[in-house]
């Protein structure tokens, strides 16, 4: 038959055609497998390194935690307390009827009544007011109280030309004529626990109420303070 072909002057098709066409087939799934199923990458050591790191760093932040709260709770720090134990008003007059002219002098008590842990007073401010109205205001250093202490500080307040409402400078010279001048005193001051390694902080507010007699030998007749967080 091929001799036919021969003669009749049609080429001779290859004997491998078929198994070249397979390979062909064969190689193209192949090529497209590989591209849908992208090899997979192993994890450099220093990944894995980092990330024991932070497993390790978390536990110790958790153990810190509960180690601190453990001992907060075991020596139960009391907060210091604020009080104003003497105070003097010197000087009260208007240069007009509604510009205050003032001095007033306190003694403030601060008191540390843990037995264990010392504190340290911070951003200390005094602020002095009449009826709702700051006239005065002082600020005090920064300091550090050991356990059981106590610490006494004068602070002079001065007014000079503080603006009153009409009312209000009434109000003040009808209690000076009646020798009884009611202020309130308010402390500001960031406190800190030192307890070794371990140390809290937290704002602290008082308000204190204060009587006073009359210019220019005004004393203390009577005063309550409350401290709260």
């Amino acid at each position: 038959m091929l001799a036919s072909l021969e003669k009749l002057g049609l080429p001779k098709q290859p004997r491998n055609q078929h198994s070249q066409q397979s390979e062909a087939a064969n190689s193209l799934a192949n090529t497209r497998a590989s591209l849908g199923q992208p090899r997979l990458q192993r994890t450099k050591p220093i990944i894995w390194c980092a990330a024991v790191l932070c497993f390790i760093f978390s536990l110790v932040l958790i153990f810190f935690g509960i180690a601190t709260l453990i001992f907060y709770f075991a020596i139960k720090p009391r907060n210091p307390t604020f009080d104003i134990p003497n105070a003097s008003l010197n000087v009260v007059y208007f240069d007009s009827p509604q510009y205050l002219n003032g001095e007033f002098t306190l003694l403030a008590n601060f008191s540390n009544p843990n037995r264990r842990i010392g504190v340290r007073f911070e951003s200390l401010t005094i602020e002095l007011f009449y009826s709702d109205r700051l006239i005065s205001s002082q600020t005090i250093k920064p300091f550090t109280q050991r356990p059981r202490e106590n610490r006494l500080q004068s602070v002079n307040l001065i007014s000079s030309l503080v603006f009153l409402p009409q009312d209000v400078g009434v109000k003040l010279q009808r209690q000076v004529e009646s020798d009884r001048v009611n202020y309130n005193a308010r402390g500001t001051f960031k406190v800190r626990f030192n307890m070794g390694l371990i140390h809290l902080s937290h704002w602290l507010h008082t308000i204190c109420q204060i009587e006073m007699t009359s210019p220019p030998t005004g004393i203390l007749v009577a005063r309550q303070c409350i401290t709260n967080r």
